[in-house]
């Protein structure tokens, strides 16, 4: 089915194409081309997509967005504009134009991704849903997740993230939502902040392109809850709260953690529900709310939502579970928190790893690599996770990175393993030290690459896993 026409696309972007073709997919990257996706190719700093046009074609590409016509390529499926990062803004705003169905804007510290995708999910039981792949969140991602959007879908759930002021002004111009919610204000990003006060103000900038009639979702138990209110009474924006306090609108009466789920008892209203949580962790509990508020709002149906719930599962790197076999026999489980790491992040992480059950002798295991952006109070913030660890009961704590070499000082010596300077170093021996029955965390901030000790311990023995739990 056709998403777009070159000419549409042309008159889209303010460029020009000389003939037409269907395009039924957008892309970015040559590598991941698909047969009729019109490749964008967005010049960076340091790779310019313009070098790999021919190979998008090659690969199956109807055509390519450009703004220069590159050595060899044909013009003829070429559409020529001015620039090709403005030209996806623009197609990102045509297709938030011509979209019939309902935005719901999603930001916040921490559980962004892990909201989007459970709504995304839980939506998609209702009607036919559009949602952000992975984490495009950014200046290139929302607007490549708007152009994107199929004509006939019902709902579409847009992610987006900041780590300066101003930028979510600037996306959700563009998006435009019809809801808004906001997970959780922690101090991630703080290089660029003055204070955590200052980054709830910068995510409230969401609410600003939330349409007339909409609703904003707001976390109640964050301290900034009354600041996020005053921006939303600013914006004539109604307030639907979600939390463990009492007086929340979709409330927590109470949670219980499983190894691979989590079960939830909530009051919506003068309703009660109980679910289930594909998913294990504090913040999943909170993150189903945020999403339970929205089907509320929404006027939805409570127990089909909660039905679907059972089939949300953490995105990759996000707290995956999987097991697998170690070269001297036995195996262990792998909790895959890899992607990103803040300091509230990195405690919801632990106290997940605390609430897991290590049979057979195993050990409860913390991996962490620095968390970054933190500015000149990083220090501390990372020495001061050694009272998260000792709280949650875990026996073993592995570091890598400048930063963590402050945890691995303030931690007590029974619980303080090893320190590398970075994630390959440990990569290259962490298997050798674990045993049957072990449960291991890996969690760092994404320029950490805590993903390469991930990818070395699924591969212990050549053989990967034996089993995987993870839905969604």
């Amino acid at each position: 089915m056709s998403l777009w026409t070159a000419r549409t696309i042309a008159q889209a972007v303010s460029g020009t194409c000389p003939t037409d073709f269907s395009v039924t997919g957008l892309s970015i990257d040559s590598r991941t081309v698909a047969a009729g996706d019109l490749f964008i190719a967005l010049a960076g700093p340091t790779h310019d997509g313009h070098d790999h046009v021919a190979a998008a074609l090659a690969a199956g590409a109807s055509g390519a967005l450009v703004h220069r016509i590159p050595d060899g390529v044909d013009p003829s499926c070429l559409i020529v504009c001015a620039d090709t990062l403005d030209g996806l803004t623009a197609l990102g705003r045509a297709g938030r134009d011509r979209f019939t169905g309902i935005v719901i804007g999603v930001t916040g510290s921490v559980g962004k991704t892990s909201t989007k995708e459970a709504l995304a999910h839980v939506l998609g039981t209702f009607a036919p849903t559009h949602a952000a792949v992975g984490s495009f969140n950014n200046h290139w991602g929302v607007p490549l997740t708007l152009a994107r959007m199929p004509q006939d879908a019902r709902y579409a759930v847009i992610e987006m993230g900041m780590n300066h002021a101003g930028e979510l002004r600037a996306l959700t111009a563009i998006a435009r939502p019809h809801h808004g919610i906001i997970t959780w204000i922690a101090g991630a990003h703080l290089e660029f902040f003055d204070s955590i006060a200052d980054i709830a103000d910068a995510k409230a900038e969401m609410l600003e392109g939330v349409q007339p009639g909409g609703v904003a979702i707001l976390p109640r138990d964050s301290e900034y809850f009354d600041r996020l209110c005053g921006h939303a009474a600013a914006l004539a924006l109604p307030v639907r709260s979600f939390g463990a306090d009492a007086s929340a609108d979709v409330r927590m009466d109470s949670v219980q953690i499983a190894a691979d789920h989590t079960t939830v008892h909530a009051q919506i209203g003068a309703r009660s529900l109980a679910y289930t949580v594909g998913a294990a962790g504090q913040h999943w509990a909170s993150n189903s709310l945020a999403v339970m508020a929205l089907i509320d709002v929404l006027g939805l149906d409570y127990a089909q939502a909660a039905q679907a719930m059972r089939e949300v599962g953490p995105p990759k790197g996000r707290g995956a579970r999987s097991v697998h076999p170690l070269p001297q026999g036995g195996t262990f489980i792998l909790i895959d928190e890899s992607y990103n790491a803040n300091p509230a992040s990195v405690t919801a992480a632990l106290r997940t790893l605390g609430a897991q059950t290590a049979e057979r002798g195993g050990r409860r295991i913390a991996i962490l690599g620095d968390m970054r952006e933190l500015g000149p109070d990083s220090p501390a913030l990372h020495s001061g996770l050694a009272q998260e660890v000792v709280a949650s009961g875990i026996e073993r704590v592995y570091t890598a990175g400048p930063l963590m070499a402050h945890l691995h000082s303030a931690l007590p010596s029974a619980v303080r393993a090893e320190h590398a300077a970075d994630s390959s170093a440990l990569a290259a021996w962490i298997g050798s030290h674990l045993s049957d029955g072990d449960v291991v965390m890996v969690k760092g901030s994404l320029g950490m690459r805590m993903a390469t000790i991930v990818t070395t311990l699924k591969t212990l023995t050549g053989s990967g896993s034996t089993h995987t739990h993870q839905t969604g």
